[in-house]
């Protein structure tokens, strides 16, 4: 791991997750993302419910509790339930406020949490380690190479699973006028799930109406797109 990996660890016995944890000036990826995602967590002081999704609690409450990486953490509602299940979490998130958010809400549930300041496709991830890879509705970035995808994929450990999940009909979304949001920027499961081969198991690809958390940003979306899918080897 490098100084941009920033693990909080149990000194006295007790978890402990401080601010100051954080790499200062050590975020690990394209600057203008950071600055367009800061901005967007600045103009609120909460972004999202603070409850985790619920596609996350269904699915992983049948897994025995190992490593967990949860991708774009947000304010770490997931990273925190899962820590409290009894999973070792590292959390990635591109946005430094979000960031700092997460962790304060960590400290306070008492629990313990790995953060990463950076971008999934240049984190200082290891690879094949994870036993759960959860991304839960990510703004990943499209690249010729489907580098955001091999990297989900490249994260899971043999015997994991990878839980990618996102809003349904966002990918056949036609860009607004004046909008910045263009679908054919960003990677769909449907994406990753073109990528699996003969060395994973495809346990769940479907659409499924959404249990929206109370309040927060994107409770309007009423479906789910779940790709659910285990690393044989």
């Amino acid at each position: 791991m490098t100084d941009n990996l920033a693990t909080d660890d149990s000194a006295a016995g007790s978890p402990t997750s401080d601010i100051s944890s954080l790499p200062v000036g050590g975020y690990i990826g394209d600057p203008a993302v950071r600055d367009e995602w800061d901005n967007l967590y600045a103009e609120r002081q909460q972004l999202w419910s603070g409850n985790p999704n619920g596609v996350l609690v269904a699915e992983a409450a049948g897994l025995t509790p190992a490593r967990a990486l949860d991708v774009g953490c947000g304010e770490g509602a997931d990273a925190i339930w899962l820590a409290r299940g009894g999973w070792d979490v590292t959390a990635l998130e591109v946005s430094g406020v979000a960031l700092e958010r997460a962790v304060t809400h960590a400290r306070d549930a008492g629990v313990t949490v790995r953060w990463v300041h950076a971008a999934l496709t240049e984190a200082p991830l290891p690879r094949a380690s994870f036993d759960l890879v959860s991304a839960q509705y990510p703004a990943l970035l499209r690249t010729p190479d489907a580098a955001a995808e091999r990297a989900l994929l490249d994260a899971v450990a043999p015997g994991g699973v990878l839980l990618l999940v996102h809003h349904a009909g966002m990918d056949a979304h036609q860009p607004e006028q004046d909008s910045a949001f263009d679908p054919a920027d960003y990677v769909w499961p449907s994406m990753v799930a073109a990528l699996l081969d003969d060395d994973w198991q495809v346990e769940v690809d479907e659409e499924r109406p959404r249990a929206a958390p109370d309040g927060g940003a994107g409770a309007h979306h009423t479906d789910d797109v779940v790709l659910r899918a285990r690393r044989l080897r």
